[in-house]
């Protein structure tokens, strides 16, 4: 009945507004109930667990449904022109062969008309084993053995070659331990699992601190970074992957929580911890509820100094001892971001494009919220009524173009353009429909819209998160694979090569090679930091942070 309901029929005006009302209701109930219904199921399986015996099982219909797709991958992507290249011009030839004509087949008039050259691509996955047979030495004015040193990266009973192509495997290739190890016994090499994983985590110093460099360096490259997280298990505890990246470069960071000090424990590269009091803190905690005593007891502070955290424990100990936790995390975050906006030594980050998580804020000067986080919500509507439905599909198809003019407006902003978007922005995202759950989240949408539109002040940041949210679906391929580290070595393993092997991949080099020419220390790799700084003085990342001429 409701179905075949069609209000644009109602004349009398009183009566359209009140059976509005009613089916909004009807909506409402039925979101509720479908939300109770999954909710008592839950429970029903929990306590069916508890006991000892199976929850619900699972049954697919005959004919599968297909499941709500709320990723936006569709409207997120552009088309993108691809030409055909040739890829006899990025094959390294690495022998020549020259291959006869057998003479008995050929005629007597037969001439000779040069070469015609085919490439065809092999790969060779054989042992290397050596014996290396060292000289030895005794002095006895010293009483001490001279013997000859391993070449570089020989140490242990492995090669270069079998730690390179361990690290790859797992990191790169996100393969489990034990298939790596299965692939190694089947070419001839003699190693156990226990040993593959001492290959992957263990000895790696030089790796990590050229992760340091590398975030240093892409931290640098621009004013504003792509940041996001996802969960990942230590030894079979909770923890967040917080991945930190630009088109440059990628960060993984594992950490235990994800609470605004963690963040910028990771933005700041894991330097100690540094409070600071002074006017932009105060801003911070201006609209806090904070008692009045809490606020003058924050006076015994000194003044634009940074303190450590020892000290600042010990200040507020004193002044003020009954301070709640709620208030001392208020405290704490202000006076931090604080410090950190004040520093000098490491670059800061001046914009973050993120989804809207509360732990980003106050981080950074601006904000530039993710648009696809923001189509999710929409299309996360389920309208029972059908008379809801083509207002839905009507406003998402309004919502996407105007993210496409967004688009447009990034390949060549104008201020025209500029002011044309702000004012369209206005106009779609205050516009009143019949299905007031819509109406709700498009309030919700223009209450964002500062945040949603800095890209009309730096048209050089992106739209979206996606390469944040593919770094973090790289974790959770790992996860899924490799479960998660045993201890923090591995857990800090696992962050120094994904991210080494994601800034591999956006700078255009090998990561085979560069974990190879690390490991025989060949240096003829160059310095990933030094790669990300090139490439960002070549790329136009901060122009419109840039002073006006």
């Amino acid at each position: 009945m409701l179905d075949d309901l069609d209000l644009t029929g109602i004349q009398d005006e009183r009566a359209r507004t009140l059976i509005i009302r009613l089916l909004n209701l009807l909506e409402t109930v039925s979101s509720d109930l479908r939300s109770a219904q999954e909710e008592i199921q839950r429970l029903r399986d929990e306590n069916n667990r508890l006991k000892g015996e199976q929850g619900k099982p699972e049954i697919k219909p005959a004919t599968p449904s297909p499941s709500p797709d709320h990723s936006s991958e569709r409207e997120r992507r552009r088309p993108v022109e691809r030409g055909k290249r040739s890829k006899r011009d990025t094959i390294h030839v690495d022998r020549e062969q020259t291959l006869r004509v057998d003479p008995t087949l050929l005629p007597p008039d037969a001439e000779f008309k040069g070469y015609e050259e085919v490439v065809v691509q092999d790969l060779l996955i054989r042992t290397d084993n050596v014996l290396f047979r060292k000289e030895v030495f005794y002095a006895r004015s010293t009483r001490e053995s001279y013997r000859a040193p391993l070449p570089a990266g020989y140490s242990g009973e492995f090669g270069p070659g079998i730690k390179a192509l361990a690290l790859v495997l797992y990191f790169g290739c996100l393969m489990s331990e034990a298939k790596i190890c299965e692939l190694f016994t089947n070419v001839g090499v003699e190693i156990c699992e226990g040993t593959v994983s001492n290959l992957l985590i263990k000895d790696h110093h030089a790796f990590h601190t050229e992760q340091h460099t590398v975030l240093q360096a892409g931290l640098a490259s621009a004013p504003w970074q792509q940041i996001d997280d996802t969960a990942t298990r230590v030894n079979g505890t909770n923890h967040y992957c917080q991945i930190v990246c630009n088109p440059l470069y990628t960060a993984y960071h594992t950490t235990a929580s994800k609470d605004r000090l963690t963040i910028l424990d990771v933005l700041r590269g894991g330097a100690p911890r540094r409070f600071r009091l002074n006017s932009e803190a105060l801003a911070y905690l201006a609209p806090l509820p904070l008692s009045q005593a809490t606020r003058q007891g924050l006076s015994a502070l000194p003044w634009e100094r940074d303190l450590d955290t020892a000290t600042l424990e010990l200040v507020l100990h004193q002044h003020l001892p009954s301070l709640s936790d709620q208030a001392r995390k208020w405290i704490y975050d202000a006076l931090a971001v604080a410090a950190y906006h004040a520093e000098t030594e490491w670059p800061v980050v001046r914009l973050l494009v993120c989804d809207d998580a509360p732990q980003w804020t106050w981080l950074s000067a601006e904000l530039g919220l993710c648009w696809v986080h923001e189509g999710r919500h929409y299309k996360k509507l389920t309208p029972w009524i059908r008379a809801h439905r083509p207002i839905l599909e009507q406003f998402l198809t309004d919502f996407w173009q105007f993210y496409d003019a967004l688009l447009a407006y990034c390949d060549a902003p104008t201020r025209a353009e500029r002011e044309r978007l702000a004012a369209a922005f206005d106009t779609l995202f205050s516009r009143k429909t019949d299905y007031w759950a819509l109406n709700e989240r498009i309030a919700k949408t223009r209450a964002k819209k500062a945040t949603l539109l800095a890209v009309l002040e730096h048209p050089e940041i992106p739209l979206h998160n996606n390469r944040a949210e593919l770094a973090a679906r790289q974790r959770v391929r790992k996860r899924d694979v490799s479960f998660g580290p045993r201890t923090a070595e591995g857990a800090r393993a696992w962050d120094t090569f994904m991210s080494l092997a994601d800034t591999t991949r956006k700078l255009g080099v090998s990561f085979y090679h560069y974990i190879h020419d690390r490991i025989r220390n060949a240096g003829q790799v160059p310095s990933l930091a030094d790669l990300i700084t090139e490439r960002a003085q070549e790329g136009a990342f901060g122009a419109s942070w840039a002073p006006a001429p």
